[in-house]
């Protein structure tokens, strides 16, 4: 009985070798044409792909066909253009992701491929906020979220600038403040040109490893010291910061929730968001390395103090209602006085 079930286990084993072998062949064939540059010329710049960016996505691991699955052997010669993966594919493996993004309003508007290219996804790590935004745009003019969210939210281009559209348009969670290294043009004393900084770009400023450009003594987390070292430093060579509140878990149910109506949401006391900070390191080819800042050195850099209380970006109820005391006191003196004197006005008049 042992040596059957052996040898049932072996000739599986064989089966399994041969497909995982045939399979990896027809890969191999599709990479032969479709990473050469010159595919480009023949069909169009979306029949390339990249082999170093699909190489790091999980798609690698499992070959074209698997998506593909319409492409014949006669393929390219049986003038048959095979269709864009299906949301209907893309749930064979992303079972509860499809399952959540069908009962959004989006479903019925743009299919997976609208926004996320299958040969070169990434972790939510890698992925800076401005792009995340960037695939938004696609469908939603910029000026116009601009102009709608204007009605009610308060600096409203400063906020969309500062916060991807899925952190108040999903259910996305654990929410951290990623820092991006921005490349800033300047003419007298004006910023003329603002852009995400790349790799190339920092090579062209900075002197020495890339590595150490704010993590100073690449120890592998950065410091509060670290931080203000890095903009007493680069600041005049047009390199700054710019943070944005980042999800680390993306959820694709697409909708607002009311708590993102709350400010507090992002502006309370200490939140634990605030509070956890990383800095995304341009690795080239639209990727970022993230490194964790000292805990609390956001609050710190901004406030001096993670308690310190100010109005309409902190909160603290127990605050709140003392402040408004001290404001009700002071305009008691003067509200007071003046009623007086209006009332008395007639006898201050007869005295005369």
């Amino acid at each position: 009985m042992v040596r059957i079930v052996k040898r049932i286990a072996w000739i599986a084993g064989c089966l399994l070798l041969t497909v995982a072998v045939v399979w990896g062949m027809e890969a191999r064939e599709c990479a032969d044409c479709h990473t050469d540059t010159s595919i480009i010329e023949e069909g169009g710049c979306y029949l390339y792909i990249d082999p170093v960016q699909y190489s790091r996505t999980a798609h690698s691991e499992v070959g074209c066909p698997a998506c593909h699955k319409s492409v014949t052997d006669d393929h390219p010669d049986d003038g048959t253009r095979p269709p864009l993966p299906s949301r209907t594919i893309c749930g064979d493996c992303h079972e509860d992701v499809a399952k959540e993004y069908r009962a959004s309003a989006h479903a019925a508007n743009a299919d997976c491929v609208d926004c996320h290219n299958p040969h070169r996804v990434r972790p939510v790590a890698a992925v800076s906020g401005f792009e995340m935004n960037r695939v938004c745009t696609k469908c939603h003019d910029p000026k116009e979220v601009s102009r709608t969210h204007g009605v009610w939210l308060p600096q409203a281009e400063l906020h969309i600038e500062a916060l991807p559209c899925i952190t108040c348009h999903t259910g996305s969670k654990n929410y951290v403040i990623t820092f991006y290294i921005l490349k800033v043009e300047k003419h007298g004393g004006a910023m003329t040109k603002v852009k995400v900084a790349a790799l190339e770009d920092l090579k062209g400023i900075v002197s020495g490893k890339l590595g150490t450009l704010v993590d100073a003594d690449g120890n592998g987390t950065i410091s509060l010291a670290e931080l203000r070292a890095f903009n007493a430093s680069y600041r005049k060579k047009g390199l700054e910061l710019w943070g944005m509140m980042t999800p680390e878990h993306v959820s694709h149910s697409l909708e607002t929730l009311d708590n993102r109506w709350d400010c507090t949401f992002c502006h309370a006391s200490g939140p634990s968001a605030m509070q956890t900070s990383f800095l995304a390191f341009p690795e080239g080819q639209g990727s970022y390395r993230r490194v964790p800042i000292e805990r609390g050195a956001v609050l710190d850099a901004i406030y001096g103090t993670p308690d310190f209380y100010m109005i309409g970006v902190t909160r603290n109820r127990t605050l709140t209602i003392i402040g408004l005391i001290i404001a009700a006191a002071g305009l008691t003196v003067p509200i007071g006085h003046g009623s007086l004197r209006l009332l008395t006005m007639k006898n201050r008049k007869r005295r005369k």
